[in-house]
């Protein structure tokens, strides 16, 4: 995904601090909340980040499981890119962490007027969502499993 930014950003109609700000952030930082609404999209240039999930067990428990951690060159709030949205993960640095936070509404004016690399944009995120849809999948089936032969329902299937 990086190299598809790589023209965004150096386009002068979206320069930094209108389309786009740098962030450092030390590790441990909470950088976006789920539940928070949300109009940017991040971009990793350095370090790594922890996805986290967020779940109530029985009424008063919460947990909070680490659904997949991102490096540099990954791409991360991207529900955000065509409207305002309410997170739908909680994002922390695990390490300390380089950050594009993207605007949503001037990305979209750009891949608006440049087409030819709005669609490369949009279809290298494509790539990296259905990457991450096919993980998901598959730890929800490992999840389904386990708890199959965990609770010994396999033997009345």
């Amino acid at each position: 995904m990086k190299e598809l930014f790589s023209d965004v950003l150096t386009n002068a109609q979206f320069s930094d601090g209108s389309g786009w700000k740098r962030y450092r952030l030390n590790a441990g930082q909470t950088i976006v909340k789920k539940g928070q609404q949300g109009n940017t999209l991040f971009l990793i240039e350095e370090g790594v980040v922890r996805v986290l999930g967020g779940a109530e067990l029985d009424g008063n428990r919460r947990i909070s499981p680490g659904l997949c951690d991102l490096e540099a060159g990954a791409v991360f709030g991207d529900v955000c890119l065509y409207e305002p949205r309410e997170r739908t993960a909680s994002v922390v640095s695990l390490t300390d962490v380089c950050l594009l936070e993207v605007r949503s509404d001037m990305l979209s004016v750009y891949l608006d007027d440049h087409p030819v690399q709005g669609y490369l944009f949009l279809k290298g995120l494509f790539q990296a969502m259905s990457n991450r849809l096919g993980l998901a999948n598959d730890r929800i089936e490992h999840l389904l499993a386990w708890g199959i032969k965990a609770h010994d329902i396999d033997k009345y299937l």
